[in-house]
């Protein structure tokens, strides 16, 4: 029971890091509409910062300052933000196809720095002993998971009561308005690439936030971990949940992080060892097979605004009835 109890803390602390990407995604798609699919790189960059500011000194590499965690994480949610923003005054010209292509673009560019200069990331090898917020507490997993656990749920929450408090703000109206008719928006005075800009660094901070918390609660990063599977994973946990939405962004994270680990256990226990590896791109099809059904039943996610039915007013339906009546 204590094993289990541990398990359900690790799981709900890796899907609750993997939300606060997917609030950051759906700012700058759901709210905003900036087609971003490289949003793996924003995550590494968190990651790498915060690890170069908090660990030990290492001849190997530069970096390692050993600074305060809360630090590091400030430090990764500035360097993330800035990176958006450089990105967005750089891109945000383009459009839709355009957009992700580029996006994407950088994302790569970031897996391929950290893959390859040794000096700052250690390539390959990556960066270990990044320091944990209760490495004290490592000795003994249940406590350690629920203190993880605990600390991204307050970050989490922080994350998701500020954001959908700006959604609901006039920058947030102003962010809808450029998303549903940006020349109506822009004949008001509102510049559209000035908010862009902001919304992508707001969203690229998050997510870089989300990087730090990841390698802190790990302990070791590498470039592969930044992979594009990563990209697809957050983009099918926020179509899951619904796009625009924050409550479904928590949960289409939670949901597809569930359907990911479980065929990834099931496919462990059916297959033999030396099939395993062939077995792992089961887990791709399950979440496929499930975004179908979920697109088919529910085509805005879980969480997603309807489409609202135009209603007749009381004189529009007199005006009807007395017509179809005279007729």
């Amino acid at each position: 029971m204590i094993d289990l109890i541990g398990y359900g803390a690790f799981f709900l602390t890796t899907a609750l890091i993997f939300s606060l990407v997917t609030l950051g995604l759906n700012l700058q798609w759901g709210l905003t509409g900036l087609f971003n699919v490289g949003l793996a790189g924003f995550v590494a960059i968190g990651a790498y910062t915060s690890a170069l500011l908090t660990t030990p000194d290492d001849a190997a590499r530069l970096g390692g300052f050993g600074l305060p965690i809360l630090v590091g994480w400030l430090g990764a949610m500035v360097v993330g933000g800035i990176a958006a923003a450089l990105t967005g005054m750089a891109t945000l010209r383009l459009r839709s196809d355009y957009l992700a292509i580029t996006t994407f673009g950088v994302a790569v560019v970031v897996q391929l720095v950290a893959l390859n200069a040794q000096k700052l990331t250690g390539g390959p090898f990556g960066i270990g002993f990044i320091p944990r917020p209760f490495g004290g507490l490592a000795e003994t997993p249940l406590l350690f998971n629920l203190s993880n656990l605990a600390v991204i749920c307050v970050v989490t929450l922080i994350a998701y009561l500020s954001l959908e408090h700006l959604s609901r703000s006039p920058w947030g109206r102003v962010l809808k308005a450029l998303r549903e008719d940006e020349r109506a928006a822009i004949s008001l005075g509102k510049s559209a690439r000035f908010y862009r800009v902001q919304a992508f660094a707001v969203g690229g901070a998050i997510m870089a936030l989300a990087g730090a918390l990841q390698a802190h609660f790990t302990g070791f990063i590498a470039p592969d971990n930044y992979l594009p599977i990563l990209t697809f994973q957050v983009w099918v946990m926020l179509i899951v949940g619904g796009s625009g939405s924050n409550l479904g962004a928590v949960i289409g994270s939670v949901l597809v992080w569930g359907i990911w680990a479980g065929s990834g256990t099931l496919t462990s226990v059916l297959f033999a060892p030396e099939q395993q590896a062939r077995a792992a791109s089961l887990q791709i099809v399950a979440i496929g097979v499930m975004l179908c059904v979920i697109l088919l039943i529910r085509p805005n996610g879980l969480f997603g605004d309807r489409p609202r039915r135009p209603r007749l007013d009381k004189r529009a339906k007199a005006a009807a009835t007395k017509g179809s009546s005279g007729s």
